[in-house]
């Protein structure tokens, strides 16, 4: 629309009356007697994300705001009414049934003109008044990235919350590379999404005003397109989701073996504990293995300590890599994104890498030693706790298996967002989003 408005400005002042006295040559026109050329033509429109960035806005007048995500997916509104989203997901249907978790429930729908919804159904119960619920769903639905699952709108119906999202297609990173009877993931798509899904979390980490710390990373809130573009989903719903009543959240966040150390001791969540899940997916896309295995007798993290300290020392990654692979990987990238998982998972979170770093570790533009940028000497051990005041392995260990022990009391198991049911032949997630407790994180662990 501004593009168009800079286009029928300029073909104004070039024709003004519309009336020629002759016809001149294609391209010419009469000025003092003489034909000269014409002028230069205007510059092409520019795409969406120039705009965004530019806030061009024509010749004259103040910079306009990017549009809205919705209107950029082809969607003609933000606000949804109860009857609408029932008749789009079919009376909310088990055969819609996408997936469900600590939030809530999660259809697939398709409204009037052909598009596909994601709709998610949250719980009630928050305790979260109308105004404050739309003040945080427009902060999120402006956040819009390629490798992020764009919010399109909301609809509130009485106590019912619920928010409709893009429709990614082809399911969850959970799905492809742990799901059953599933071929073995290529080595040059893992790296894709592992790219992908970096740099959407680096954008919520530190593009985003106010920054947006996720609290649930993990393979099944990757979603993938067919192309196995990564999309990260449900970033922003925690807040959304908080019990307002009260100065303690009732919710305890994240997903067990994704949990960074320091949350199991003080229920504190950082950028730095989205980087702690994210090496721990990492580590899932270099092993094929879960984060928890009932077969494991050490968690992922554990289990990759040694193994990757072995690879970094003797530049072999037989131990370390999944066996299904064949050996058919790229030793430079796998070399890279195990130097990500290891400084990602370090027990010091002030330790870790900033999201924006392990993008450009893994993409080779800057050496692994980058990781440790700004690390005092004697620091830059990528697990040695030794001589620091690192969360040890003990501590840790112990702080989970309460904590899993609690969780179990529950009976909560679900996973967020796609690909946790039964529908795709997957065991669900153990997401710990539902665990009521009365004091605060520090006294029940």
């Amino acid at each position: 629309m501004v593009a168009s408005g800079y286009y029928n400005q300029n073909y104004n002042q070039m024709h003004p009356n519309q009336h020629w006295q002759m016809a001149p040559h294609q391209g010419e026109h009469m000025m003092g007697g003489a034909w000269v050329p014409p002028p230069p033509p205007p510059p092409p429109p520019m795409l969406s994300s120039e705009m965004s960035s530019s806030g061009f806005s024509g010749p004259h007048g103040p910079p306009l705001p990017p549009p809205h995500p919705a209107l950029a997916l082809g969607f003609n509104q933000s606000t949804f009414n109860y009857d609408e989203l029932h008749a789009a997901t079919g009376g909310f249907a088990n055969t819609n049934l996408l997936g469900q978790g600590g939030f809530g429930y999660v259809h697939k729908g398709v409204l009037p003109n052909g598009k596909e919804i994601a709709v998610k159904s949250l719980k009630s119960g928050s305790g979260q008044g109308e105004r404050e619920f739309q003040a945080e769903v427009e902060i999120i639905s402006r956040v819009h990235h390629k490798h992020l699952v764009s919010l399109v709108g909301y609809c509130i119906a009485g106590d019912r919350r619920l928010l409709v999202y893009e429709f990614v297609p082809n399911k969850t990173l959970e799905f492809h590379l742990h799901g059953n009877d599933r071929p073995p993931m290529e080595w040059s798509t893992r790296m894709k999404i592992a790219l992908g899904s970096a740099k959407g979390l680096a954008y919520l980490h530190e593009d985003c005003h106010p920054r947006i710390i996720h609290r649930d990373i993990k393979t099944a809130n990757i979603l993938l397109d067919y192309s196995f573009d990564a999309k990260v989903a449900d970033f922003g719903l925690a807040k959304l989701s908080a019990d307002t009543n009260t100065h303690v959240s009732t919710r305890v966040m994240g997903t067990f073996g994704y949990l960074a150390p320091e949350y199991a001791s003080s229920g504190k969540l950082t950028e730095k504990s989205d980087v702690f899940s994210f090496g721990i997916m990492l580590l899932e896309l270099i092993s094929g293995r879960r984060p928890v295995d009932n077969t494991m007798e050490d968690s992922l993290v554990d289990w990759a300590r040694p193994r990757l300290l072995k690879a970094m020392e003797e530049g072999t990654f037989d131990e370390l890599v999944d066996p299904r692979l064949e050996n058919n990987y790229s030793p430079n990238e796998l070399a890279r994104m195990a130097g990500c998982a290891a400084t990602c998972v370090r027990h010091s979170a002030r330790r870790r890498p900033k999201m924006s770093q392990v993008v450009r570790a893994l993409e080779g533009d800057v050496s692994l030693d980058a990781l440790d940028e700004g690390l005092k000497p004697g620091q830059s051990g990528a697990f040695g706790s030794s001589g620091s005041s690192d969360y040890d392995k003990g501590s840790y260990n112990a702080d989970m298996t309460r904590f899993r022990r609690m969780a179990l009391s529950s009976q909560e198991f679900a996973s967020s967002e796609y690909g946790g049911t039964s529908d795709y032949g997957m065991h669900a997630s153990s997401s710990s989003g539902d665990l009521s407790r009365k004091q605060s994180p520090r006294t029940n662990f």
